[in-house]
């Protein structure tokens, strides 16, 4: 019997049974960190706003700091999206919008991730020109000494960026960053990059690029990419990292449905609907670098809340001394997929 993985409502006694579901050899595990999550609720509801990529951490006081990557509700985020910044007394809410990180006449600004590193902040980001093609997209680093700036934009900006090399992995494209500092002292950017694939939409890769200080400059690793399903004519993306009890991480959108590879079962790429559809993919690896089998992060949101599914993913922890308390998400309020935040409670989370 398979897991969750359509994008199929189903009742919610048949969900529970398949996410706990009986093991077989060729089904993909629901992970430790799946079972530990509990539906709260959704966050940032606004009319005038789409509400995408929301990138949380707690400051010295308890206070809540979220990073939001928006554009107006008659907009298009890859012609006017912004970053802001918000901030709330719990992970609930409500959040108030205190100021603009970026945000410019001729750039789109999307994609934050935050992160506190060796006393300051680091904020990663992607952007584009409105003027360039839609995958000419590019990777920005900016620190801080508070949540409440001013931002330093990184001398190396983009610290990546498409090469425009024929049959590189990353000819066309680089975005959607995850950075943290490595268990050898150094500094990653994981970041969605694809080649010059022939086929429409270009197939989505994660790649690695590491650098000995915070502002760079990145060299990309020379394993890239390290997750690619292209050979299956799959992909997946919004890769979010992260070190915890001496493992590396990665949980990663299942863009095109790719957890059926894992049991066998074919998937035609142009039947598949594009995006946060499916369950979420989790990773673990002892060196960031060489990763398992992935096993089912989070499930799709009919699972957690009364509604149908929708565009879900962009998955963000919200860690409380050094334990991860929240997982924030991007959570589509229609078919159009104007954004709202979602939340989910993680539960004393035990990686097998």
């Amino acid at each position: 019997m398979k897991q969750v993985l359509t994008w199929n409502r189903m009742p919610l006694i048949l969900m529970i049974f398949l996410a706990l579901g009986a093991c077989s050899e060729n089904q993909i595990k629901v992970s430790s960190f799946c079972e530990s999550l509990e539906p709260v609720g959704r966050i940032l509801e606004d009319p005038k706003w789409a509400n995408w990529d929301m990138a949380p951490i707690y400051d010295e006081s308890g206070k809540i700091h979220l990073f939001v990557g928006r554009w107006p509700s008659d907009g298009n985020w890859l012609v006017n999206a912004q970053i802001v910044h918000a901030v709330a007394e719990n992970p609930e809410g409500p959040y108030v919008v205190l100021d603009t990180i970026f945000q410019d006449d001729t750039i789109s600004y999307y994609n934050p991730q935050i992160s506190q590193v060796d006393g300051g902040y680091v904020m990663v980001y992607a952007y584009k020109e409105r003027s360039l093609p839609r995958m000419n997209q590019k990777v920005g680093l900016a620190t801080s000494n508070s949540l409440d700036g001013p931002w330093k934009t990184s001398p190396h900006n983009p610290v990546l960026a498409p090469s425009g090399v024929p049959g590189s992995f990353d000819c066309m494209h680089a975005s959607n960053p995850s950075f943290h500092k490595d268990k050898e002292g150094k500094f990653r950017i994981y970041y969605k990059t694809a080649s010059d694939q022939p086929d429409d939409p270009f197939l989505r890769t994660i790649s690695l690029a590491i650098s000995d200080q915070i502002e760079g400059p990145y060299t990309p690793h020379a394993n890239n990419p390290l997750i690619t399903y292209v050979e299956d004519g799959l992909d997946v993306e919004d890769s979010y990292n992260f070190i915890y009890n001496g493992k590396y991480y990665m949980i990663l959108e299942d863009r095109m449905n790719v957890a059926s590879t894992y049991q066998d079962i074919p998937v035609d790429p142009d039947t598949v609907r594009l995006g946060g559809w499916r369950p979420g993919l989790i990773y673990e690896s002892e060196d960031g670098v060489n990763w398992e089998e992935p096993e089912i992060a989070v499930q799709t949101n009919a699972f957690y809340f009364d509604e149908p599914v929708f565009r879900f993913e962009r998955a963000h922890i919200l860690w409380k001394d050094g334990e991860p308390e929240y997982l924030f998400m991007a959570l589509a309020r229609n078919e159009k997929e104007l954004g709202t935040g979602a939340l989910l409670k993680i539960n004393n989370w035990e990686p097998k």
